[in-house]
């Protein structure tokens, strides 16, 4: 009998965007991830979950070398976007985070013009020759974060003065802005309404047409909505990562059945 190709399986054939090798978090002397190796995928959402305090938001950060601006954390292990190690000292970490962008828990727009919100990044790392060019990856941006039809007559209008789904689909424009490759989402929703969750979710559903999505969500229902493969962090440790499916109907490990299962946690 013809079995039809999978999801999954057209998914696994996606090309590795970042490999972690043997990545270990210190902050003084607390170890608080533990030989983590993963492979994330390109054009695919991969959801971080687990119980607080697990490491999850603490990895995420590792992505894009938001460590770094932690003093008493250390992180060893390789990390390679596209093959090139992020840690190399060679590597600018204000380049790297054009590259890997990031959406905060809480939405935190700068405060200026949804325009210059927009803009700051671009203009930054020198990606508009002129203000027509500009003008273009604003609307771009804005599209890109489904909120341009709310916001396209009010662009000089503070960010600070949308609602918070608003802010955080600005945030996720202003991230867009730099034309990353990846997207870090730290709980992008956690401090939404369930409206605004679910335009959120929606748009990342779109965005990884073009970028590979990280998301640390507390929400495993939001995990099984939005990713197509998932991490199980617990204790620092990576436990099981896999497709979404897999991990939520027939799980490997007994520590995620039983966080799923709601045991845990």
């Amino acid at each position: 009998m013809y079995d039809a190709p999978s999801l999954e399986k057209t998914v696994d054939q996606k090309s590795t965007k970042i490999a972690a090798k043997d990545v270990q978090v210190y902050y003084g002397n607390t170890h608080a991830i533990k030989d983590v190796n993963v492979d994330l995928l390109d054009k695919t959402v991969t959801a971080f979950i687990g119980p607080s305090g697990c490491g999850k938001s603490t990895f995420l950060r590792c992505l894009n070398r938001m460590n770094d601006t932690i003093d008493v954390c250390r992180v060893e292990g390789d990390i390679l976007l596209d093959g090139e190690d992020i840690y190399d000292k060679r590597v600018d970490p204000v380049q790297l985070r054009a590259k890997v962008g990031m959406v905060f828990q809480k939405p935190n727009p700068f405060p200026k013009s949804i325009y210059d919100n927009v803009a700051y990044g671009p203009r930054i790392h020198g990606l508009a020759r002129n203000k027509a060019e500009l003008d273009e990856i604003v609307e771009k941006s804005l599209r890109r974060g489904a909120i341009w039809d709310e916001v396209k007559d009010r662009l000089d209008a503070p960010g600070t003065g949308l609602s918070g789904g608003q802010q955080q689909r600005l945030c996720i424009a202003r991230a867009v802005a730099t034309e990353p490759e990846v997207l870090l989402m730290d709980e992008p929703c956690s401090a939404l309404d369930p409206i605004a969750t679910a335009q959120v979710e929606e748009l990342i559903d779109e965005l990884r047409e073009q970028y590979s999505v990280v998301i640390v969500t507390h929400s495993m229902q939001q995990a099984a909505r939005v990713s197509q493969k998932t991490a199980f962090f617990h204790l620092g440790n990576l436990v099981e990562y896999g497709d979404t499916t897999q991990i939520f109907t027939n799980p490997v490990d007994p520590r995620t059945e039983s966080y799923i299962t709601g045991r845990i946690g």
